[in-house]
């Protein structure tokens, strides 16, 4: 598969030499067998220092894949299950008639706490406890479980204290002995990330300035909590926010740290063996990639298609009812595909909010030999 490989490989050159990106990592599995493993550019804009394979890459969004992935692999250990209420597991999160949300309702965007205070800062995001405390206690601006809109930083607490509650561990340990360490990627696919792993991540950059437009402000629905939005400007995940130390080394699993090819075996160890390691079975994974909720996102308006953590479809080429995964705010993208069995990744360390061009560009490349 030489020509997969330096077809990828081209089309990250490109895009580096032609400034459209800084640094850029891009990985292919099929089948469990790993198919591209690219990359191009710096990690460091200011030191010159090489984007390489085994640089993690902070790629907000994309990392819920990987929180979502944390659940089903307890679930298939019987540790939780997607019907159990979430009060059942954290009474405090009954709330202002939240008792009957459940696992699934969380996993789905359904939960009705999609916002936080509008003046909320990310120095809030570094106390775990008072982060859960906060969104336990909101008022739900739906009726839990009766529509879907994205919960765009709520769901990272929301899960990953799911996860703490039934496990009794946190939601980055667990991912370390349960889904990266066994698969031989733990030093390449985090949520809080160790401090001694910091020097190795890539630097973000936000792109030149581009004109103005409604980007992230955009008005909450009318059931929303006074005082809360969906998206605080002070918490926007802008390279000043994802190059925090502090807020790297916290777990805030609404995103996450990793290497493209990290994720993309992580998405591989879903579909199939991938040495000797497969990380749920055959039923569960049809169960939790099929569309679980569908319809008018309830705060951004567009058409949603929910799996249970994963979106359903994705952006590019790579599209489809089978395909499934998470895409994150800054053009990073993790996607898997049931009916073929190839997941692709692709990380990158400038902000390209909402533009997925560079993504689709490593999925059209793919394509054409599979």
């Amino acid at each position: 598969m030489a020509d997969i490989q330096r077809d990828v490989q081209a089309v990250l050159d490109e895009l580096v030499s032609s400034g459209a990106e800084r640094g850029v990592q891009a990985a292919v599995h099929r089948g469990g067998e790993l198919l591209v493993d690219a990359v191009a550019g710096v990690a460091d804009p200011a030191t010159g220092r090489p984007m390489t394979p085994d640089t993690p890459v902070f790629v907000t969004s994309t990392g819920k894949g990987v929180t979502a992935t944390v659940v089903h692999v307890l679930a298939e250990r019987g540790v939780l299950d997607y019907p159990t209420r979430i009060a059942d597991l954290w009474p405090e999160f009954a709330a202002h008639g939240k008792d009957r949300a459940t696992v699934a309702d969380a996993l789905t965007h359904a939960v009705g706490v999609p916002g936080l205070p509008a003046d909320i800062t990310p120095d809030a995001f570094l106390d775990w406890d008072a982060m859960c405390a906060l969104v336990a206690g909101a008022r739900p601006w739906w009726e839990p479980g009766t529509a879907t809109g994205y919960h765009a930083q709520t769901f990272g607490w929301i899960v990953g204290e799911i996860v703490r509650r039934a496990s009794g561990r946190r939601i980055s340990e667990v991912l370390r002995d349960e889904v990266a360490g066994p698969l031989g990627v733990a030093g390449e696919l985090f949520l809080g990330v160790p401090a001694a792993q910091l020097p190795r991540l890539a630097r973000l950059e936000d792109p030149p300035p581009a004109p103005a437009g409604p980007g992230f402000a955009m008005p909450s629905p009318p059931g929303a909590q006074e005082g809360w939005v969906w998206a605080p400007p002070a918490v926007l995940p802008t390279a000043e926010y994802g190059n925090r130390a502090d807020l790297l080394t916290t777990d805030v699993p609404a995103g996450g740290t990793m290497t493209a090819r990290a994720v993309s075996r992580m998405y591989a160890a879903l579909l199939h063996d991938v040495d000797g390691v497969r990380l749920v079975g055959p039923q569960r994974l049809r169960a939790v990639t099929a569309v679980a909720v569908s319809g008018p996102d309830a705060v951004l308006g567009n058409p949603a298609s929910w799996g249970l953590g994963y979106a359903v479809g994705g952006p590019g080429p790579f599209d489809g009812p089978t395909v499934f995964g998470m895409a994150g705010s800054g053009g990073t993208a993790a996607y898997a595909d049931t009916a073929t069995g190839l997941s692709v990744a692709v990380t990158k360390n400038r902000t390209t909010f909402g533009d997925f061009t560079t993504y689709g560009a490593v999925c059209a490349a793919v394509l054409k030999h599979v």
